[in-house]
């Protein structure tokens, strides 16, 4: 049975490696791609396209549970999987109407993916193998942003346009990845029966039963669906959640930004020459090393207690904010919102690729910092309501990355980096209050 688990697991984090290899290098891609298109009846925006992807995933977070536990999550991954491979596909042949139309179904696929993904982890872990199947999953994911980005710098290195060819290849070879990660989720084993299926296994019921039974679990979800919601709206009117969701926001914003906002402006600054491509790519692996580093050695430091989360959103906070004033001097102006493919401003500083990469470091370090505290702070205070917590931060994080994709394409990037400054330096503050909060009750409990 150990061994069964283990198999899955290991098979889980495959499919989403390949899955994500295809989703993650396509979202670092696809504004340079859409600028770059010689079709004058496309007028669709990769920023938007991605602002509709996190806005219509925040949402369809509260239906997801319904769907996972109906028809179960082998089948909801698969089924999700099918629609991120669309949304790849529409790049081989873009038109604006299907453009948009699959960025709102992988919305909602994803929303399903994840749920799913955490129910099948857990249905395969136990409270002593918890800790590891999921760091085995998380390593596998994220390596998914060093493959394709290292295909991205290669294939684009010293171009200093994206030819149509170029992008068939690129597109398709990124369909196929997504497909193999999707057929990869029929291969996953079941490893015990449920208490239903033993129970009627047992009695020896006719096959009709099978309908009663479907119809018992879908009742059961629903009413599991309702009372979680109940209980995500009791959550939002304590102090600890809206203390938390300003250091939620700034997550989604800079979530956005590394992930769709940075590599776009890396990829348009004149200065960079015939590298400038390229380096998208490296970019985003580079950005996948900060965040696997981070999260390896933050993991780490909180396990052995030898520093405060606090300490380590401080230093979060500190890493972002001298990768925002190094881009500030180093990236121009306007980066992010020129319409042809290279900028017209000049930065500060003579762009340097150097700075530039270690920017893209510092961002993904920084990131792992805010994301890995707020899942222990919200697992720390709310033990008995982890579902409905989570459900909160991926919520607000993802309202606030659609937000911000939206507006990516119309504010330069002065005022998206001090936007990210204000709510950075907000959301930093009210997280160091709820660790206050918290220790304050504790100290009070250890009183009496």
């Amino acid at each position: 049975m150990a061994d069964l688990r283990i198999y899955n697991v290991v098979i889980l984090g495959l499919g989403f490696l390949f899955i994500f290899t295809a989703f993650t290098t396509c979202g670092n891609i696809e504004q340079t791609i859409v600028k770059s298109l010689d079709n004058d009846t496309f007028t669709g925006s990769g920023y938007h396209s991605l602002g509709i992807i996190y806005g219509i995933f925040s949402f369809s977070n509260l239906l997801a549970p319904t769907v996972v536990a109906i028809i179960g999550p082998q089948f909801t991954m698969f089924f999700s999987g099918i629609l991120y491979s669309g949304y790849v596909a529409v790049f081989i042949t873009p038109s604006t109407w299907s453009f948009y139309f699959t960025s709102v179904l992988i919305g909602i696929g994803a929303a399903m993916l994840w749920t799913a993904q955490g129910h099948f982890l857990v249905e395969n872990s136990d409270a002593s193998t918890i800790n590891r199947n999921t760091g085995m999953f998380w390593a596998l994911l994220q390596c998914s942003m060093l493959f394709g980005n290292l295909y991205i710098y290669f294939d684009w290195n010293g171009r200093i346009e994206i030819s149509d060819r170029s992008r068939k290849t690129i597109f398709i070879g990124l369909l196929v990845t997504s497909v193999l990660g999707t057929l990869s989720f029929l291969a996953l084993r079941k490893t015990l029966p449920t208490e239903e299926e033993m129970l009627n296994e047992e009695e020896g019921q006719p096959l009709l039963s099978s309908r009663t039974m479907y119809k018992q679990r879908a009742n059961s979800a629903v009413q599991d669906a309702k009372s979680e919601f109940k209980t995500i709206l009791q959550l939002l009117k304590t102090k600890t959640i809206l203390l938390l969701s300003c250091c939620m926001a700034y997550s989604g914003l800079e979530l956005s930004f590394y992930s769709g906002v940075y590599g776009t402006c890396i990829g348009a600054t004149t200065e960079f020459g015939v590298a400038a491509k390229g380096l998208i790519g490296i970019s985003g692996i580079v950005v996948g090393i900060g965040e696997i580093v981070g999260g390896g050695v933050f993991g780490l430091v909180c396990k052995n207690n030898r520093f405060r989360r606090t300490s380590v959103v401080f230093l979060g906070m500190v890493v972002h904010f001298v990768a925002f004033y190094l881009i500030y001097l180093n990236i121009p102006d306007d980066a992010p919102v020129v319409l042809k493919t290279s900028t017209l401003n000049k930065p500060y500083l003579t762009p340097s690729i150097s700075i530039a990469l270690l920017c893209s470091f510092l961002l993904g370090l920084g990131d792992s910092c805010f994301n890995t505290q707020l899942y222990s702070i919200l697992g720390r205070v709310y033990a008995e309501q982890s579902a409905p917590a989570f459900a909160i931060f991926k919520f607000i994080q993802s309202i606030f990355a659609a937000v911000a994709f939206f507006y990516s394409g119309y504010l330069l990037l002065t005022w998206q980096l001090l936007i990210m400054v204000i709510l950075g330096f907000t959301g930093t503050l009210c997280f160091f209050m709820v660790e206050r909060i918290q220790n304050f009750s504790v100290d009070l409990q250890q009183e009496y």
